[in-house]
């Protein structure tokens, strides 16, 4: 049996997007996380689908844990209502304080922010600075673009195969879970029963 995932942090955009469905789909996750007793981490703003995620989460009576650098708060980018939240002085504190508390890394719709966040946990992880599993939640095909552009890294020779093949990649919350929680501790390029 995998072992379970106590808290997910998730990576999500600051802004809604364009596509209501997938402001809906984001909201789920968050609710969904909290039906299943898995605590939220993420970044702990309040606005966009990092408002969403959050709400669901809270909604459903779950843990939501926000991890948000001081600025972000004199700005009122925060909400004041979540189960803990933490203020760090800098982006770099964030990401660490959030990989410390979380078990898995969940990429959900995201800009450029978001894309940095889960690139760098996933480098973290090829390189064995950090063991807990990544997967992207590519709801509406988001990251479907991004992925192929990795592939062809691989191709290229520049990517290992097995750090591709290790990623998890899900249309659903369910699938992404099992994923993730088949690679708690289990390194890159590992197989896995």
């Amino acid at each position: 049996m995998s072992p379970a995932i106590r808290r997910l942090a998730v990576f999500c955009a600051s802004s809604s997007g364009v596509d209501p469905a997938l402001v809906r789909a984001t909201y789920a996750v968050g609710r969904g996380l909290a039906e299943r007793g898995i605590g939220l981490v993420y970044g702990g703003g309040g606005h966009g689908l990092m408002g969403e995620v959050s709400q669901g989460a809270l909604d459903a009576g779950g843990e939501v844990v926000g991890v948000i650098p001081r600025s972000m708060i004199e700005r009122e980018w925060g909400r004041d209502d979540l189960t803990e939240q933490h203020v760090v002085e800098t982006m770099h504190e964030r990401k660490a304080m959030m990989a410390d508390l979380a078990d898995a890394f969940l990429c959900l719709p995201g800009g450029l922010g978001t894309l940095e966040e889960i690139i760098e946990v996933w480098s973290w992880r090829s390189i064995g600075f950090n063991d807990d599993p990544v997967g992207f939640l590519d709801l509406g095909g988001t990251w479907t673009p991004l992925l192929d552009a990795i592939s062809g890294l691989v191709d290229a020779g520049f990517v290992r195969r097995e750090l591709l093949d290790d990623v998890v990649v899900a249309d659903d919350l369910d699938t992404a879970l099992a994923g993730l929680s088949a690679r708690i501790g289990v390194p890159p390029g590992t197989k896995r029963a």
